[in-house]
């Protein structure tokens, strides 16, 4: 098998392995634990706390650990806007946000009455900045953009929007799941106020990410999980110290970064085997990650491939028993439900031969 599915998760980097495993040995104690074996944990966590602030250019007490993105995102939006709707009502995120976004949002329109604003984005699947800025009122109490596209790699202007909504006194969330380490970002340059990422898009182990919130301290925030006092009392409950110091190895290790190049180049390759076989690119041209491509290839029943190939990748529509919904990613971008159901998304790593990606052509012009 074939693994093209690297966007939805990730396997473990021998040095993450490794790691786990020695800390699931080791480091059994609760980390809020008085006794020296606790307080030992509890130094190893900060290393890591300290870590992730350094890679994004952030102070080491701006970071609050999470079960990860999901819970961060939710953590970030509810957690802001219901700690200051005196502030306003008003939030403006994109209509290609990650299904998690959208759902935070369809909650707080039907429970809260906040009204959300959804900026649509162009067919190359790139949010026209402008339209965000627009959209910017005086009782805008939040922004949440995606960095980059799940769906079509493709990276939003997330400085552009970040400056204005500084000019602007707007609180700009990001949802970084996908771009962190994959493209360089440091906090201060972007204008980003809170910053979500997780360990299993890097490498990392599943069930552990990361919020970070710029002037923590001073920044009014809900908890959305109550506890114990964890986490400067904004996410309650046990830390899971192996998990994140699973995660800290895997931001510490250089793997994505020493292997970009590489996946540039086998993201050139598919995208030339696309054309020739008559296929189109769905992901831009320019503006994207190399690590995500979306394709749709001529009369290709997308749904039996990922089903039954042993490509594993994932189809850019959701398959129920009785029907295919099309991917609101897709439709946002333009296309209809045929094109919708010949698309698959392809995600790289830099292990994949040019043998392999060969052979999955030729699998599918065999049918």
């Amino acid at each position: 098998m074939i693994y093209l599915d690297f966007a939805a998760s990730t396997p473990l980097l021998p040095s993450v392995k490794n790691e786990l495993f020695r800390a699931f040995e080791e480091e059994y104690s609760n980390p809020s634990s008085a006794h020296k074996l606790g307080r030992s944990s509890a130094e190893k966590i900060e290393k890591v706390r300290e870590t992730i602030a350094h890679s994004i250019g952030a102070y080491r007490s701006e970071i609050i650990f999470t079960s990860g993105a999901s819970e961060a995102n939710n953590l970030a939006i509810k957690g802001y806007v219901l700690a200051n709707q005196k502030k306003g009502k008003h939030i403006i995120t994109s209509s290609i946000e990650h299904k998690c976004i959208l759902t935070i949002c369809h909650f707080l329109e039907k429970e809260h009455e906040y009204e959300i604003t959804y900026i649509s984005p162009q067919k190359n699947g790139i949010i026209n900045a402008e339209d965000v800025i627009t959209a910017m009122r005086d009782d805008t109490v939040l922004v949440s953009t995606m960095h980059v596209n799940n769906e079509l790699g493709s990276i939003q202007p997330i400085e552009v929007i970040g400056k204005e909504c500084f000019k602007r006194n707007i609180k700009f969330h990001v949802d970084a799941a996908q771009s962190y380490k994959k493209i360089p970002i440091n906090v201060d340059e972007l204008n980003i106020d809170m910053l979500s990422i997780s360990a299993h898009k890097i490498y990392g182990p599943k069930g552990i990410g990361a919020l970070y919130i710029r002037d923590l301290r001073e920044t009014r925030i809900q908890p959305v999980i109550h506890g114990a006092g964890q986490e400067y009392g904004l996410r309650g409950g046990t830390l899971p110290t192996p998990l994140i110091l699973g995660f800290g190895t895997a931001v510490e290790d250089q793997t994505i970064e020493n292997t970009f190049a590489e996946v540039k180049k086998i993201n050139s390759l598919l995208r030339t085997q696309v054309i020739e076989i008559g296929g189109k690119i769905n992901s831009p041209n320019i503006k994207y990650i190399p690590h995500i491509l979306n394709v749709r290839l001529p009369n290709f029943d997308a749904a039996h491939f990922v089903t039954n190939s042993d490509f594993l990748c994932s189809q850019g529509s959701a398959c129920s028993s009785m029907n295919i919904e099309m991917s609101y990613v897709l439709r946002e971008i333009g296309l209809n439900y045929n094109n919708a159901i010949e698309s698959i998304r392809l995600s790289l790593a830099s292990n994949l031969e040019y043998d392999s990606m060969t052979s999955f052509f030729n699998s599918i012009i065999r049918g």
